[in-house]
C-alpha cells in the first residue's frame, strides 16, 4: 500500500496550483466506534489515526479524515466512491462481511444491485453505519 506523504504545494510567483497538491477526502460520523470498525475491519482500510476530532484512513495515498461530529444529516448523493476492476466480486466480498447494498426505485439494478448506466459503467450503492452513501464502480474500457 502507498504511503501517505505530505508534498509542498507548487508554486509560482503569481500562481498557487490545486492541481499539483495532495487531495484528501472527508465523510462525518456521530459514531466513531463504529466507523472505525466498518472502515477498517468490514472495508479494510489502513487507520492511520484516530484523533480528537477525525480518525484518519489512508485510501491507497490518499487521507480520508471520518470527522467526528455531534449532528449530521447525510447528504442525499454519494460521498465516497471507489473504482474497482471487478464489481461483481466486490459486491460479493462485501455483501459476505455483511454490507447492505441499496436499491433505487426506477432504477435497472441486477440481482446484486448493481445499475448499469448508459454508457455501460456499473455502480452499486451502500451506506456506512451514519447513513453516509458510499459506492464501487467499474468502468468500461
Amino acid at each position: 500500500m502507498a504511503k501517505m506523504t505530505a508534498t509542498k504545494p507548487a508554486t509560482t510567483k503569481s500562481k498557487f496550483l490545486l492541481a499539483t497538491c495532495c487531495v484528501m477526502t472527508f465523510v462525518a460520523t456521530r459514531q466513531p466506534e463504529n466507523a472505525r470498525k466498518f472502515y477498517q475491519d468490514v472495508l479494510g482500510l489502513r487507520l492511520i489515526a484516530d484523533e480528537l476530532y477525525a480518525l484518519v484512513f489512508d485510501l491507497n495515498g490518499i487521507m480520508l479524515r471520518i470527522q467526528k461530529v455531534q449532528d449530521l444529516t447525510p447528504a442525499q448523493h454519494t460521498t465516497l466512491g471507489w473504482r474497482v476492476a471487478d464489481i461483481r466480486l466486490a459486491v460479493s466480498r462485501l455483501t459476505a462481511k455483511g454490507v447492505l447494498f441499496q436499491r433505487y426505485p426506477g432504477m435497472h439494478q441486477d440481482e446484486l444491485g448493481i445499475w448499469t448506466s448508459p454508457n455501460g459503467a456499473r455502480v452499486a450503492w451502500f451506506r456506512d453505519p451514519d447513513e453516509n452513501t458510499l459506492s464501487l464502480t467499474e468502468f468500461v474500457d
